[in-house]
């Protein structure tokens, strides 16, 4: 769940890591894109709309084709979790990765019932040492998400700032020190 630079680097590790299969969701068509060009097996397009999530999770089955053992909400909102918690198949697991709020309400029951573990991570402890080895040995290739690049005076990193809350086809906004 989510195709921003978070969602799009937790993607490129799970193939890394051997996924089979990654669908991606997201709401921005440039994402999805971005998304299906660096590997995702394919794509879906969500609204924002937390009552379209019974219906979307059909369609994500669909295109997933078959269950679905492991979902990462790498945006965090009360929709992407929603939807994150109902598609996952009875014992899966739900990894909340994306912070969006603070709270979330969620149907937290129902998964419980079909025993969908949820977990969190933050800060990413001792993960950097595979990280960079995945990045060393060309394993993993972040290049593709930087996509502007400012130098470092009051102007260029308010220009900066102002592309990546613009969104439209700033993935990652990166500066040039």
């Amino acid at each position: 769940m989510g195709a921003g630079p978070i969602g799009l680097v937790t993607m490129l590790a799970a193939r890394a890591f051997g996924a089979p299969r990654i669908v991606i969701v997201d709401v921005d068509d440039h994402r999805l894109s971005v998304a299906k060009t660096l590997g995702a097996d394919d794509i879906f397009k969500a609204s924002t709309n937390i009552q379209d999530v019974a219906e979307e999770v059909k369609q994500i089955h669909k295109v997933m084709g078959t269950g679905i053992d492991v979902t990462f909400d790498c945006a965090g909102f009360d929709k992407t979790m929603s939807t994150a918690l109902t598609a996952t198949k009875p014992g899966g697991r739900v990894c909340l990765v994306g912070m969006g709020h603070s709270e979330m309400t969620v149907p937290l029951t129902p998964a419980a019932a079909r025993e969908v573990d949820v977990i969190g991570i933050f800060r990413y402890k001792n993960t950097w040492p595979l990280c960079l080895e995945f990045l060393r040995s060309g394993k993993i290739d972040v290049k593709p998400l930087i996509t502007h690049r400012f130098g470092f005076s009051q102007k260029e990193v308010e220009e900066a700032f102002e592309t990546s809350a613009r969104g439209g086809n700033a993935i990652k906004v990166m500066f040039n020190i």
